[in-house]
């Protein structure tokens, strides 16, 4: 989550930060059909935060829950 940090200290908005590391990297690798979107069929591993991180990038450090291959290993 640094990375997303630093990529907003030096002026990315957080919402595009957010993006280009959840369905832009998707879109960027030519994946979109299999992953970068929470759609049945597609491969999804989700994280809940405290907090927007589209307004306050630091909320991706404040995960509450995590689901990974469709196992809860947060809650």
């Amino acid at each position: 989550m640094r990375e997303l940090e630093l990529l907003v200290q030096w002026g990315i908005t957080p919402l595009a930060a957010t993006l280009a590391a959840t369905s832009g990297n998707a879109g960027y690798f030519h994946l979109e059909n299999r992953v970068g979107r929470v759609r049945e069929g597609l491969l999804a591993d989700l994280i809940a935060v405290e907090g927007d991180p589209t307004a306050d990038i630091a909320a991706l450090r404040r995960v509450t829950f995590v689901m990974k291959n469709g196992r809860v290993y947060k809650q």
